[in-house]
């Protein structure tokens, strides 16, 4: 469903055209006066810890502007780089816009990284200054490098960004085709391969992604619970946030019962996670309606089934006032929409969130794309699709082989400008026409829906030629608590004959088992899993199956987007 021009969430961006901005797009700087202009006294960004500390937009403004007044007159000019490292607050936010403010190019990095990883990319986007939680802070004090400055993003620790300013100058201003943002992707080995965005990707992803229609609201409230530095959170919260008015507040803690009071007490409306995240959340809410006896879970599973259909075919959502009592308990009430993204969702998840009356959506995206190139509409959803592509993307299939499957091209004012000081990097990156490939396979299907099969570099070929996409096989297992981690792999059947087999490496979910008092290496554990990789085999296709299982004792390394790093695995 197209929406007509003037309708579209970014047209009243026409009335300040030429007036707040000159370009086709706004930049970040310009886009957040706009939105002061608009909603000067709304709820800008606010943090529970445990009391209720919030900045309205005037307010954060007033804070920006002193923060990117103190950069300037302490030497940053346009195109200056400066690094932000931090757990999620205001002032990441806040040093985020000031760097923008004052003409520079933010450098958000991971602060879970060790601190020589942390070095190096500093050293290689060349950042002038740093802005850093109170973990790393003393370090960089005693050993800043090539840093002219290191802030603190910490009340009471060093020098803090809120006791920053500076007096009132004509500080040169990004345009929208300058970069705004370097980041750095996740699991990068060797050379540090950083991703440039320009003020015009993330601006206009910010506004294309609300065409899905994805209709956001002043009156909005989002949750940022994953890291800001990853694109994920940064553009489809942060930024979203600031483009309509909204309010967000900071998660720190990746913590169900921290999670569960900051939704409750923020009346959060608009909550964005990864798999991982509503794979709990859904958990705790099944486990909860069994332990009211199979009668009462029988019937209300039924009313659920009844509610997704009703929703599904008359395009209204009974399950909001079905459900109260159940949203209610799980913190969730509130809540218009969730999104999910940063990797694939079961499609039993995604059915069962609208069942219950929760407009649940997913996207897709990388970090190279800003990140989001398609989201799921609300009004026509499919549980095994990420969306259809956002408005002004073009999306291709290249090389379409098995199933229509190939790998996925895309278009856009979001892509990318390219990879910093990796000129060859950058022309891989894309085909001869200009054409983004994101190296993940995937089809369209004849409503020009997406869906994904993994990414190209982890599929396996099977002695009958049959392409297996790893993920799909792990979807399968997204329900089960008995396992917190599953990896599939191809290995090495036949070295001679170069036959590929399949192997899922399960690492059980530790709390789940000791609560029924198994030990975690155990005979007991095996079997359950051996029994659970049965079970979805006879759902698979024969070539798909798992034939070999490998039990961990130990969880594989994740990124802080609870992806595991499957390029940095070792043979066990």
């Amino acid at each position: 469903m197209s929406i007509p021009y003037d309708e579209r969430p970014w047209a009243f961006l026409s009335d300040f055209r030429g007036k707040a901005f000159s370009g086709q797009w706004p930049t970040l700087p310009e886009m957040f006066k706009i939105t002061v202009s608009r909603y000067p006294q709304r709820s800008c960004f606010t943090i529970y810890e445990p009391d209720r500390i919030s900045l309205n937009y005037t307010e954060a403004l007033k804070q920006i502007e002193a923060v990117a007044f103190w950069l300037h007159a302490n030497g940053i000019r346009r195109g200056d780089k400066i690094a932000v490292t931090g757990k999620n607050s205001p002032e990441w936010t806040v040093a985020y816009l000031a760097i923008l403010f004052a003409g520079g190019v933010v450098v958000p990095i991971d602060y879970q990284l060790k601190t020589e990883d942390m070095d190096l990319l500093i050293k290689t986007a060349g950042a002038k200054m740093l802005f850093v939680d109170e973990e790393k802070h003393e370090r960089y004090v005693q050993e800043p490098g090539a840093l002219a400055a290191v802030l603190s993003l910490k009340k009471g620790v060093g020098n803090y960004i809120y006791g920053l300013a500076g007096p009132a100058a004509e500080m040169e201003q990004a345009v929208e085709t300058d970069m705004a943002a370097l980041l750095f992707t996740s699991g990068t080995t060797g050379i540090p391969k950083g991703v440039m965005l320009s003020h015009r990707n993330l601006v206009s992803d910010c506004y294309l992604a609300q065409g899905t229609p994805l209709i956001v609201h002043h009156t909005d409230v989002f949750y940022a619970i994953l890291p800001l530095h990853h694109s994920y959170t940064m553009l489809a919260v942060f930024i979203e946030t600031i483009s309509t008015g909204a309010e967000v507040v900071f998660g720190k803690r990746m913590v169900t019962k921290a999670i569960l009071h900051d939704l409750k007490e923020a009346k959060v409306t608009m909550l964005l996670g990864v798999p991982m995240l509503f794979n709990k959340v859904l958990a705790g809410i099944i486990r909860g309606l069994k332990e009211k006896g199979p009668v009462v879970y029988g019937i209300i599973r039924f009313m659920m089934g009844i509610s997704g259909l009703i929703k599904k075919v008359f395009k209204v959502n009974p399950g909001k006032k079905m459900f109260k009592f159940i949203l209610d308990r799980a913190s969730l009430s509130t809540v218009r929409i969730c999104i999910c993204g940063g990797g694939p969702l079961a499609p039993d998840v995604f059915r069962k969130y609208n069942q219950l009356g929760i407009d649940f959506v997913q996207g897709y995206g990388l970090t190279e794309t800003s990140p989001i190139i398609t989201i799921n509409p609300i009004e026509h959803y499919k549980e095994a699709s990420v969306g259809r592509p956002c408005a002004q993307v073009d999306m291709q299939i290249l090389n379409a082989g098995d199933r229509g499957i190939g790998e996925v091209i895309v278009k856009g004012s979001m892509v990318m400008m390219g990879y910093y000081n990796l000129p060859e990097e950058t022309a891989r990156a894309f085909t001869p026409d200009g054409y983004l490939k994101t190296g993940d396979l995937g089809y369209l299907d004849d409503e020009n829906y997406l869906y994904l099969a993994g990414r190209a570099n982890n599929m396996i070929v099977t002695e009958g030629g049959k392409n297996v996409y790893p993920e799909e096989i792990e979807n399968e297992f997204q329900l089960f608590e008995e396992i917190e981690q599953i990896l599939v792999r191809g290995y090495v059947q036949d070295s001679k004959k170069k036959i590929e087999g399949i192997e899922a490496l399960v690492y059980p979910n530790e709390e789940y088992m000791s609560e029924q008092g198994e030990v975690l290496a155990g005979g007991a554990v095996r079997d359950r899993v051996n029994k659970i990789v049965e079970e979805v085999n006879k759902r698979l296709q024969p070539f798909q199956r798992i034939g070999k299982i490998t039990i961990l004792d130990k969880p594989l390394e994740m990124t802080t987007t609870k992806k595991i790093k499957r390029g940095e695995l070792h043979a066990f």
